[in-house]
């Protein structure tokens, strides 16, 4: 029987991008992690640079990985217990298929 997984995605400000490596490396996790640069884009305008305003962009670094769900509230409790007040954007969606083509 399959477990039911989650997939925990992370917006994280560049500048914490090493830390939050740092952070996820000690996170057994079968699958391990990806990470890639993105865009965010918000109508706020608190904590972004003059030319953050005028692109209407904002860079980040996600960080997705797959957390089985009888650990995904430790998880979630153990980025907040380290990364508190970093403005790290979290969501956690249900995976419904995953494989390997």
């Amino acid at each position: 029987m399959n477990t039911q997984e989650y997939l925990v995605t992370l917006n994280v400000p560049p500048s914490l991008e090493e830390v939050v490596v740092d952070c996820l490396l000690t996170f057994e996790a079968e699958a391990g992690f990806s990470s890639f640069p993105v865009n965010a884009h918000d109508h706020r305008n608190e904590g972004l640079t003059i030319a953050e305003q005028v692109s209407g962009r904002q860079k980040k670094i996600r960080f997705q990985m797959y957390v089985p769900e009888s650990r995904v509230d430790a998880f979630i409790s153990k980025l907040k217990a380290e990364l508190s007040g970093t403005d790290i954007h979290y969501w956690v969606l249900p995976i419904i298929a995953k494989g390997v083509i």
